[in-house]
Formats: C-alpha cells, structure tokens, sequence
C-alpha cells in the first residue's frame, strides 16, 4: 500500500468542526471545505449548538479523493482563528 491509511478512496468522509458561535462562522468553515472538497454540498452541513449555546459543532462529510486531500483540510482547519477543535 502506497499510502499510510486505512481508508480506500474516493470515500464519504464526515468531518466534525467546533468552535465558538458567532457571526460568519459557519460560511468560513465552508469556504475552507470548498477549497479543498470543491464538489461537497453545503446544504449537508450539520449544525448543532452547544447545550448553552456558546459554542457550534459543524459536521460536514466530504467525498474524499486522497489521503493528502484530508491532510490539507484537516491542517487548514485546525489553525483557523474561529475553530477550537477539529475531529
């Protein structure tokens, strides 16, 4: 195996984003996963606030091409200013 992973692709792969509720933050997120899944449909965005409403869980499940792909996406999410955490 070339690659260093379990998965075969291309694969449905979800993607769980936290960070703080505010303004611009689910467009931000998506335009991240647009970058980088340029075919995946926002209208399958999961939203879930927090049990106080502080904080946003968005899960979004793109069709993954390459192990490189998730790599790139996931290191994009993980330093932007808005996300806490990246599952």
């Amino acid at each position: 195996m070339a690659e260093d992973t379990l998965l075969e692709f291309p694969c449905d792969f979800p993607i769980k984003i936290m960070g703080a509720k505010q303004d611009g933050y689910a467009q931000a997120i998506l335009d991240v996963v647009l970058r980088h899944a340029p075919d995946f449909d926002a209208a399958t965005m999961e939203m879930r606030p927090s049990s106080k409403g502080t904080y946003l869980s968005l899960t979004c499940t793109v069709r993954a091409t390459s192990k490189a792909q998730l790599d790139a996406l996931y290191r994009e999410l993980s330093t932007h200013p808005m996300v806490k955490v990246v599952l």
